[in-house]
């Protein structure tokens, strides 16, 4: 097995939105803003070579949209999805597999091409895989969510035949599961709990459900560590405290109960967190401080090789 890190370029977004009730005077100094208040993003996808299948997690924006869109998001650097696989030695027909996390534009934009008025598989060889529950979530959006899901992005796959299906586990021994409608105890919100299910021989999704519903996180066993693809439970090492949780996620005290949970097992067992957000650090472990557990070492993939 190997692993490549993939960068498609970096994007824009509100720092308020970001970091949620966190005030600009703190995480400004984590991540400057703009005079627009816009603060740079990464979009970095994983390329996961294991036997005879090359399986990439998440295609960023991909470059489908038309400059009205992009200018909000601000798409700049000079890395590409193909100039990334290139850079390996691959092309896009090489990808057998591709695990979205979740359906937002910024994860599966480049799951789709545009050629002239059609729209078709920017992957022809690749399965794309999701979950029904996510699925189902992603086609009928709710109000808030909507400008997230672009139907552009995610009914071709099916109609492309391209969509595969990750079943949801059948046991409850790890991750958190928002079932519907919170129900709010002294303790906070009640929760269900799920676990992971397994996807190849060193890979095993776990899900989440505070940002979205049924998020997958890949969990990887490589070279005798525990890699997560954080998505956007943690979408950047200034999240990893507590109180940091983006204002784009549904339901924000199930993204903080996700992240307690996460956190200490990852602390107890020493997993490596891999960012996809992060414009500056690719890759961590954690340490316990007095404020409670935070970043220890800061490193990329090449590292680890």
């Amino acid at each position: 097995m190997r692993l490549y890190s993939i960068n498609t370029g970096f994007f824009k977004l509100d720092g308020g939105a970001m970091f949620g009730v966190v005030p600009k005077s703190i995480w400004n100094k984590i991540n400057p803003a703009d005079e627009n208040n816009l603060c740079s993003w990464a979009l970095r996808c994983l390329l996961i070579e294991e036997g005879d299948r090359l399986i990439l997690v998440d295609t960023g924006l991909g470059t489908k949209q038309d400059a009205k869109f992009f200018g909000h998001y601000g798409l700049h650097g000079n890395d590409t999805l193909d100039s990334s696989l290139a850079a390996h030695g691959f092309t896009r027909n090489d990808i057998t597999d591709i695990i979205q996390t979740h359906l937002h534009f910024d994860h599966c934009g480049g799951t789709i091409a545009r050629q002239g008025d059609r729209l078709v598989a920017a992957f022809p060889s690749a399965r794309v895989w999701t979950n029904p529950e996510h699925w189902n979530w992603a086609v009928q959006p709710n109000d808030r969510e909507k400008a997230s899901f672009l139907t552009e992005n995610i009914l071709p796959i099916k109609e492309g035949g391209q969509l595969s299906m990750i079943d949801m586990p059948d046991d409850k021994t790890a991750g958190i599961r928002f079932g519907g409608r919170a129900s709010f105890t002294e303790e906070g919100p009640s929760l269900k709990t799920l676990g992971t299910t397994p996807f190849t021989e060193h890979i095993d999704i776990r899900f989440a459900n505070g940002h979205t519903r049924a998020m997958m996180l890949p969990q990887i066993r490589y070279r005798n560590h525990t890699i997560v693809f954080m998505a956007d439970l943690l979408p950047s090492a200034g999240h990893i405290p507590l109180p940091y949780v983006m204002a784009y996620d549904m339901f924000p005290l199930v993204s903080l109960q996700e992240k307690k949970v996460f956190l200490e097992e990852a602390l107890a067992q020493n997993y490596i967190l891999f960012f996809e957000h992060d414009r500056e650090q690719e890759c961590c472990t954690l340490t316990r401080t007095e404020k409670g557990i935070r970043p220890d070492r800061f490193f990329s993939l090449k590292e680890l090789e």
